[in-house]
């Protein structure tokens, strides 16, 4: 299996970047190779059968049983997420947050949010209001303490979307990352993935690792270095070096989600 290692550290930046001088030379073969298999495997998968609409995969539905409700997914944790993310997107383009949870509700409501979390947002009363500020400043602390600071050699680009389709257009692979560094154009790897999460760390954080690995793969055609999440929750990062194990682990995610999914819609 890929190093993993799931630690408190004292700096994310630093646990990312590990030592500069020994990263691998970017890898430009091992995403074709990926598609090729994807494709082979979902075609055995799916047949010959066209679909009016493509499998739409993402990080958050791998693994899943269906119908069963998960915390993470009510509207109260999904807004505790949406604004610990504001708060690390402040974060890392330099903005001092004195007031966590006003600063991240009003950036949160300056973008067009999504109007399904804003309504849930609006008929919070006082106590709630309360109970969702204290949640969040506490994430924020957390968050605030362990981070670090990009260097800005080290380029940085919160909430970046992906998607790949796949299988003729029959399958849909989604993506958003919540923070990316570094450049796929460099002579040696240096990409890496965060996943922020408001939740513990479970099975969910290795399948979402694996999964930005392999879709960021896909996209830009090169290896990412390391691909990690960190929980505010309990300050813990889990993070894997990423290499063809682990994306091998990501392309059986993905099949065994396919197959889920083509059986029940």
């Amino acid at each position: 299996m890929a190093p993993s290692t799931t630690t408190a550290p004292e700096s994310i930046v630093g646990a990312l970047r590990g030592d500069r001088s020994s990263r691998p030379p970017r890898d430009i073969e091992s995403a074709t190779a990926l598609r090729s298999q994807l494709e082979e495997e979902i075609a055995a998968v799916l047949g010959a059968r066209a679909r009016m609409a493509p499998l739409v995969i993402r990080s958050s539905s791998l693994g899943r049983v269906r119908d069963t409700a998960h915390l993470a997914d009510t509207a109260s944790a999904r807004l505790r997420g949406v604004l610990v993310n504001e708060l690390l997107r402040l974060h890392v383009v330099g903005v001092v947050v004195t007031r966590p949870f006003e600063d991240a509700t009003a950036a949160w409501l300056s973008e067009q949010s999504n109007a399904e979390l804003v309504a849930h947002f609006e008929q919070l009363d006082p106590e709630e209001l309360a109970r969702l500020a204290t949640d969040v400043t506490a994430h924020y602390v957390t968050l605030s303490r362990a981070i670090g600071r990009f260097s800005q050699q080290w380029t940085t680009r919160t909430a970046q979307q992906a998607s790949q389709r796949l299988g003729g257009g029959r399958v849909l692979l989604r993506d958003l990352v919540d923070l990316v560094a570094g450049s796929s154009t460099s002579e040696v790897t240096s990409v890496v993935l965060v996943d922020l999460t408001t939740a513990p760390l479970g099975e969910n954080a290795e399948r979402a690792v694996r999964y930005h690995a392999l879709v960021q793969t896909l996209r830009t055609g090169v290896v990412p270095l390391r691909s990690a999440v960190f929980s505010t929750a309990t300050g813990e990062l889990s993070t894997r070096d990423v290499d063809g194990e682990l994306l091998a682990e990501g392309v059986t995610d993905v099949i065994a989600a396919v197959r889920a999914l083509a059986t029940t819609s």
